[in-house]
């Protein structure tokens, strides 16, 4: 029985494909080595040819052209080759020559596909996200505060906390040292509302906790915390039967009325008092107490001056009326 030794398969160029790779030529014979080189014999032999194909290694315009053209398809083969991945879809290539398509895609993919690393543009994307959402949670408590400052009930009430806590000096009163400049008095009264005001809702103090980044981080937490809460919430009220706290009573209410939860804690405290007095986590209740509202609304806006002259404006000039104008 004689040995048979395995001779590697040469291509024919017309199973090569244009426009992809090294064209009709093989990058292998471009370069000067078989399929099994490795990346440090790739660079070594494209490093030798390029020095002998370089332009300025020749000086007449032919050889120079000559030598300028092979040195193109050196550098290009050589970018092709030393890159694993490229390497796998060119092998792949010669191995199933007649996958047109797929090879077209394969390679493309990779060209128009960006470098970037998917998980670098993720961390990045959700970083300046985070970074925009704490910067503008800042810049509306700040304009909340500086309005709060500026109307009658809030400062008012401000100045009084401030004197009682002996942060500020009736200015009638006091002579000399004790008198506070108007600068001085302005800091006190945003720091008394700062600090002594509870402000709810989306004018709140931003929370680290409610950039986007720590939300990510503690999403396992969440959803566990979540459902424990809903296991809990069945055992309790639906097997036990038992009665619902206040907190559990306005969180039902505010899952009726649709409201955020930054939207719901912004209501008066009166106003989720008498949701509690008027028992709406009920439903037959709420509906009761919207029906009620809603025809309130529709005799305030009956009696309201401005809603008779909107609609006497529609009436005359709105979008359903048609006009035609000689001139």
């Amino acid at each position: 029985m004689t040995n048979m030794a395995l001779v590697e398969p040469k291509l024919s160029k017309s199973q090569l494909l244009e426009g992809i790779y090294c064209g009709k030529e093989n990058c292998y014979d471009v370069l000067e080595v078989t399929r099994e080189a490795t990346k440090n014999e790739i660079s070594k032999n494209y490093r030798k040819l390029a020095r002998q194909y370089h332009p300025d290694m020749h000086r007449t315009p032919e050889a120079k052209e000559i030598a300028e053209e092979q040195f193109k398809k050196l550098a290009n083969a050589y970018e092709l080759l030393k890159d694993e991945e490229s390497r796998f879809d060119y092998d792949y290539m010669l191995d199933n020559p007649d996958e047109y398509y797929a090879h077209y895609y394969r390679y493309y993919r990779r060209r128009v596909a960006p470098k970037v690393d998917v998980r670098i543009v993720l961390i990045v994307t959700i970083s300046i996200i985070s970074a925009i959402q704490y910067y503008s949670g800042w810049q509306r408590y700040d304009a909340a505060i500086k309005y709060f400052a500026t109307v009658p009930k809030y400062r008012n009430r401000a100045l009084d906390i401030a004197k009682q806590d002996g942060l500020l000096f009736d200015n009638k009163k006091s002579k000399g040292k004790n008198k506070t400049s108007k600068e001085e008095t302005e800091n006190i009264i945003r720091k008394v509302i700062e600090d002594k005001m509870d402000i709810k809702g989306a004018y709140a103090k931003p929370k680290i906790t409610d950039v986007l980044w720590i939300q990510l981080v503690m999403s396992p937490y969440t959803a566990v915390k979540y459902i424990y809460w809903s296991i809990s919430w069945f055992w309790r009220h639906t097997i036990l039967k038992q009665p619902y706290s206040d907190e559990e009573k306005l969180y039902i209410i505010r899952k009726h009325l649709k409201m955020g939860q930054h939207q719901f804690d912004i209501q008066d405290d009166e106003k989720k008092q008498e949701y509690l007095d008027r028992e709406l986590w009920i439903k037959e209740n709420f509906e009761e107490w919207f029906a009620e509202e809603e025809e309130n609304t529709k005799k305030q806006l009956a009696e309201s001056n401005r809603y008779k002259q909107y609609r006497r404006y529609m009436k005359n000039h709105g979008v359903g009326r048609m006009t035609f104008d000689d001139s």
